[in-house]
């Protein structure tokens, strides 16, 4: 016999587990918040663009933008290449390896688009600046002699805003979400126990739980109550000695 439960019974669980639930969304709520805004070490991004166009070519227009484009996923591997990273790391004097400096690295570049985006993510803006300006500088620089080709002009360099904002951790994002899981975690955790809870609390689930209807209820008595009455019993008791003794 399949068992289903009524929208009044889903809310009855919610309004039961209430304090469960809230409990394990401030939780989830402030976990988040303490780990956002004082474990997670702020990252910072800067930017530069360069342009790949070839000068001087007796090819068409057309042509030579078609060339460009091909050039541009080979560039793309190049500015990452030991044969540029390595040039930027000891003209920076950064205390860091090539491979490491390679992981801060994010080259982009837009689909039939000439203008390549050099991204660089750091714990400092301003070293994050420098790093995509340097980067730009020796690639345009080294380009043409590992291809014998010049056709790189440097768009916009990198620069340091007076109030950075870093792109991650974002806080109010975090939050966010663990408001929402933690809310969820709370409701499945409050049917969970609800499920595995197969206890008999009232008389609704003697009938619900073995099917026999309620024929009387026999009402608890707390310990306090009883001392009262045994009080109220040996008063009543002394009076009535004394009505006869008299």
């Amino acid at each position: 016999m399949e068992e289903t439960i009524s929208l009044k019974e889903l809310l009855q669980t919610l309004r039961k587990r209430l304090r469960l639930i809230v409990f394990i969304t401030i939780t989830a709520v402030l976990v988040s918040g303490i780990i956002s805004y004082f474990f997670l070490t702020p990252i910072y991004q800067a930017s530069t663009q360069l342009l790949v166009n070839q000068q001087n070519s007796d090819e068409t227009v057309f042509d030579e933008v078609q060339a460009n484009l091909q050039l541009i996923n080979t560039y793309n591997v190049i500015i990452k290449s030991p044969a540029i990273l390595d040039l930027v790391v000891n003209e920076l004097d950064l205390n860091m390896s090539t491979a490491t400096l390679n992981s801060k690295i994010t080259v982009q570049n837009e689909k039939n688009s000439q203008v390549v985006n050099i991204v660089v993510q750091d714990e400092s803006q301003a070293m994050a600046a420098d790093i995509a300006n340097k980067v730009a500088s020796v690639f345009k620089k080294e380009i043409v002699n590992i291809m014998s080709i010049d056709n790189v002009t440097i768009l916009a360099k990198a620069t340091v805003a007076d109030h950075p904002s870093p792109i991650r951790p974002n806080p109010q994002l975090n939050i966010a979400i663990a408001l929402v899981v933690g809310l969820m975690a709370g409701v499945g955790a409050a049917f969970l126990l609800e499920y595995f809870d197969n206890t008999i609390k009232t008389e609704q689930d003697i009938e619900k739980i073995l099917g026999l209807s309620v024929l009387g209820v026999i009402t608890t008595m707390e310990e306090t109550d009883l001392k009262k009455k045994d009080v109220v019993h040996v008063r009543n008791s002394r009076v009535r000695s004394e009505s006869i003794g008299s």
